[in-house]
């Protein structure tokens, strides 16, 4: 399991709107996800600030369909984007 500390730094973006979709997600619903899910949101972590706001934005749709999982996760704990 990854330090809460380390994934919020993390959840820090090149888009301010970005940082606190994510911070929101991990602040709100993070602790309840399954181990799986938490590993799947630090890997999505990993990807370009790009991708991630164009899957949340439901512009394009990352491969995996646990990560579509997750991103409907975050975009309905986020509220409006």
């Amino acid at each position: 399991m990854i330090p809460i500390n380390r994934l919020r730094w993390r959840c820090r973006r090149g888009m301010r709107e970005l940082d606190i979709v994510l911070e929101r997600f991990l602040d709100r619903r993070y602790h309840q996800l399954a181990e799986a899910d938490q590993l799947r949101f630090a890997e999505l972590l990993d990807q370009a600030d790009q991708d991630i706001m164009a899957w949340l934005l439901g512009t394009s749709q990352p491969g995996d369909p646990g990560s579509l999982k997750l991103i409907d996760d975050i975009r309905s704990t986020s509220g409006e984007l």
